[in-house]
């Protein structure tokens, strides 16, 4: 009897034998595609993850998408049609969805070291930015004196609390990342004296949460400090970005999380704001929930090997083209990404085998001693949750070997 399927995989229908996305066999796909390693993004699962979103949280919610965790110039155009504003972290991202026909408006730039280049990018285009320094503010300033325009800016605020049991805290304690709380006044009087064009605030306090109750105590204390800062700008506050933090399970014992009490904790959330900053759109903006389940990375195996009893096999694809499946991004304990044996799907006969990649490394580590099909040379192997942080998070030169492709099914 085969194994039970993680919860990510049942995503992806088994046709024929063969698991399929997009309705397309595994192994039609890879013909399609003409070569493996590649990334596979399932396009209706990208529009059913935002419209789960948009049953369960307030009307009066907005949706963004940052597209750090898959800036893949179709998907974002695929999702600029379905959410209510993209986040970029750079100017090349600035041009991916400029092209992919997302508002300016609605538009906006985070990170810490943004160049007097990208900012100028950021004026002309006539985003957002969230400025995360007073270097920031002066450049701005600068930039929109010269190209006369008014700079569009919200403050990036390092809050004064972290999201608990995140995957990554980015708020709290010393951070790069945005100005500390208790120096966002400071930085609003510069804005006023300099007269940008101030909207809002973003406060975003980590990421990859599975617990819906640190989310909601999290979006709590953000907007009670949006109020206590607002009380220092120099123009009514018209934009609060929550931030995100929603995580996706990975690993074995994880459970999805729960939106349920997250929309309900948000409908007091909307209630709130619209008596203490009644001016003030609330954003949500979430990059690995929306795309990180919609996607599969494909490798081929090139080899069977036994040593010393254990199963090895071997494929075209490895650390360079998915690190985070490696363990080697973030992960202090390595756990193994949920793995199928993609041209064997539902098969009963099951060994205990290591998916490794061709690089000179014992790094290279896909899948560590997991319960799979049987496979033999010329099976495909999937990795699911492979749609955040897969392709452009993964050190693609190293070893010099070829680079995986991408394709929105």
């Amino acid at each position: 009897m085969s194994a039970t399927r993680h919860p990510s995989a049942a995503r992806f229908p088994v046709v024929g034998g063969e698991l399929s996305v997009g309705g397309v066999p595994l192994s039609r796909l890879a013909a399609r595609v003409g070569r493996t390693p590649f990334y596979a993004y399932d396009r209706a699962l990208l529009t059913q993850r935002v419209q789960a979103l948009r049953e369960a949280l307030p009307k009066a919610i907005s949706l963004h998408f940052a597209m750090k965790a898959n800036p893949m110039p179709a998907v974002v155009g695929h999702m600029a049609g379905l959410v209510d504003g993209i986040d970029v972290a750079s100017g090349a991202e600035l041009l991916v969805a400029l092209d992919a026909g997302a508002d300016p408006r609605e538009i906006s730039f985070a990170g810490p070291g943004k160049s007097e280049a990208e900012l100028a990018q950021a004026v002309a285009a006539g985003i957002l930015v969230n400025i995360e320094s007073m270097r920031e503010v002066t450049l701005l300033a600068s930039i929109g004196e010269r190209l006369g325009l008014r700079p569009r800016v919200a403050v990036r605020v390092n809050p004064d609390f972290e999201l608990k049991s995140s995957g990554m805290k980015m708020g709290g304690g010393p951070k790069q990342f945005g100005i500390d709380a208790e120096l966002v006044p400071q930085a609003l009087a510069a804005i006023g004296e300099r007269d940008l064009g101030f909207e809002g605030f973003h406060i975003f306090s980590g990421s990859q949460n599975l617990r819906a109750e640190a989310i909601c105590e999290a979006q709590t204390k953000a907007l009670a400090l949006a109020v206590r800062l607002a009380g220092h700008a120099p123009s009514p506050t018209t934009l609060l970005n929550l931030g995100g933090g929603f995580g996706i399970p990975y690993f074995p014992g994880e459970q999805a999380l729960d939106l349920v009490p997250i929309g309900a904790h948000l409908h007091g959330i909307v209630a709130e704001a619209g008596r203490e900053l009644p001016r003030a759109e609330l954003v949500i903006e979430l990059g690995r929930y929306l795309v990180g389940e919609a996607g599969v990375y494909v490798a081929r195996v090139l080899d069977r090997k036994v040593s010393r009893g254990e199963v090895f096999l071997v494929t075209d694809g490895g650390l360079h083209h998915h690190l985070a499946a490696s363990g080697n991004f973030g992960q202090v304990i390595r756990k193994n990404y949920p793995v199928e044996i993609g041209t064997r799907a539902g098969a009963a006969e099951r060994e205990s085998a290591s998916v490794v990649g061709p690089l000179c490394t014992p790094l290279d580590l896909l899948g560590d001693r997991m319960d799979l099909a049987v496979a033999a040379p010329g099976d495909l192997v999937v990795v699911f949750q492979s749609g955040a942080y897969g392709f452009t998070a993964s050190p693609q030169q190293f070893l010099s070997h070829p680079p995986p492709l991408q394709v929105l099914v």
